[in-house]
């Protein structure tokens, strides 16, 4: 399937990242990057040179926008007049198009594509030498993906591109832009972010308490590894009397009763404002 790309942000961290995945790829993909840092990164990593914003969207079928969800809503509102009808606009985040920021035209593709990144189960992801913790490179991850607005024969062509750019994947999804939301920031960030980073404070805290830094870290990352596998049902097996005990005195201790109203649509569009 070949269609022509505009890539904002293409400099950037994430921009690079596709700019080397969509490298040799069916589609014809025009670079825009403002900041010179930005343009060497792409001449010395991925080979290529940026064009204007006028030559990018000269006929372009696609524009994805790899910048910051705070830039998002004014960079649309900005090339929008010069999109043509049936022109897909692809974000790599929910968060924007679920906050009301992408322009109000009912004849664009709004389309919205995330990676899950590889499981932490799988082993290119601990690759000696060569980890690929975000994916994108060597470990197979999953990827989310949304049809905001359009026809539903360009799901294709969205998926496609998705697929592309965060290549190489394992498995394929289609939620809504609302799904998404819960998933990330709720699910990812509110919930994954937030307890990891305790987690990482409670093994400062043993340390703290004269438990050896390296013994304190090996020790809970070990347990993450063995729990998680339990836990999510990655191997048969099952806790200890003491561990279920420990959970069951744990977890009113660590949570309020009420923590899975962070999931409902007032608490994620709050969380989504922030970030916008």
């Amino acid at each position: 399937m070949s269609a022509k790309i505009a890539l904002f942000g293409a400099g950037g961290k994430m921009g690079v990242r596709l700019s080397l995945n969509l490298k040799g790829s069916a589609f014809e993909v025009r670079h825009v990057e403002p900041g010179e840092v930005g343009r060497a990164r792409l001449r010395d990593e991925v080979g290529v040179a940026c064009v204007s914003v006028d030559e990018a969207l000269a006929g372009v079928d696609v524009v994805i926008l790899a910048v910051p969800d705070s830039l998002i809503g004014k960079l649309a509102a900005e090339i929008s007049p010069q999109l043509k009808p049936g022109v897909m606009v692809m974000t790599l985040d929910a968060a924007a198009p679920f906050a009301g920021h992408l322009p109000a035209r009912d004849d664009l593709v709004y389309f919205v594509a995330h990676p899950c990144h590889p499981s932490i189960f799988h082993p290119l992801a601990h690759a000696e030498g060569k980890p690929d913790y975000f994916g994108g490179v060597a470990a197979p991850q999953s990827i989310v993906s949304a049809l905001m607005q359009g026809p539903d024969s360009a799901w294709e062509l969205g998926e496609a591109i998705a697929k592309t750019i965060y290549q190489p994947i394992a498995r394929s999804y289609r939620v809504t832009v609302e799904q998404m939301a819960l998933l990330e920031p709720g699910l990812s960030e509110t919930v994954c972010a937030t307890l990891l980073d305790v987690m990482r404070e409670a093994m400062d805290e043993v340390v703290s308490r004269g438990v050896p830094a390296d013994a304190a870290r090996d020790f809970l990352l070990g347990h993450m590894t063995i729990l998680s596998a339990v836990i999510f049902k990655q191997i048969p097996g099952q806790f200890s009397d003491a561990c279920n005990k420990a959970i069951t005195f744990g977890k009113p201790r660590l949570m309020r009763d009420d923590w899975k109203k962070i999931f409902d649509h007032d608490e994620i569009a709050d969380s989504i404002q922030r970030i916008t």
